[in-house]
């Protein structure tokens, strides 16, 4: 049971830097879009490209499966509901046992 525990706050753990990393992409992203941070800052363009090609992976194929929807990319929002719907349900099967 404890091992269990041990998995679930470790993929927990993965989960929430997951979510860090998208959020700070999106902050980054909007500020380069409205022209706050100039794309020539070498330091930020090298921090939001490595976490470009951390999360490209994942949210790569939802891009695929999901609409266009224009300049607005709701792969992100994807990946973060479908990892808490995942963190839940791991949640409810480690009580359960």
């Amino acid at each position: 049971m404890q091992g269990l525990v041990a998995i679930y706050q470790i993929v927990e753990l993965l989960v929430s830097v997951f979510v860090m990393l998208i959020i700070i992409q999106f902050v980054i992203g909007l500020l380069f879009a409205f022209n706050v941070v100039n794309t020539s800052n070498q330091f930020l363009m090298q921090v939001y490209e490595s976490i470009n090609r951390v999360l490209d992976p994942v949210l790569r194929p939802i891009r695929n499966i999901m609409p266009q929807t224009g300049a607005l990319d709701l792969s992100p929002l994807v990946v973060i509901v479908g990892a808490q719907i995942v963190l839940i349900v791991l949640r409810n099967i480690l009580v359960a046992a």
